[in-house]
């Protein structure tokens, strides 16, 4: 069975910071794309960033330069670090592993971040 569990949101205040995390089970991790995209209230799922199989990354050009996503193979888990941020970055972050070849595509249950003083 395949899990992504999501885990370090919380509140925060803005300017600060927060590490996500995406553990991955049941598939091979080493081979499938992973993306962090988000939902906030009332608004649409927006994508974040991704970080493929070669370890190539990109973000979302309004996120760029706060955002930093990483994959460690090692461990099956993926991580966001997010820094210097913003009310408007208050949402529900998810994980996604996604593999081209078999369009295998899973989710996680997401993570609330808040931002708020």
């Amino acid at each position: 069975q395949v899990q992504l569990v999501e885990s370090g949101g919380g509140l925060v205040q803005p300017g600060g910071s927060l590490r996500l995390s995406c553990a991955a089970s049941g598939i091979i991790f080493s081979r499938y794309r992973l993306h962090w995209y988000r939902q906030a209230p009332g608004k649409q799922r927006e994508w974040v960033a991704n970080v493929d199989e070669t370890e190539s990354k990109i973000y979302a050009d309004s996120l760029k330069g706060r955002f930093t996503i990483r994959r460690d193979n090692a461990k099956n888990t993926v991580y966001l670090e997010m820094n210097t941020l913003k009310p408007e970055d208050t949402a529900v972050y998810y994980c996604n592993a996604y593999r081209p070849e078999t369009s295998e595509d899973y989710w996680g249950q997401g993570t609330q971040v808040t931002v708020s003083s």
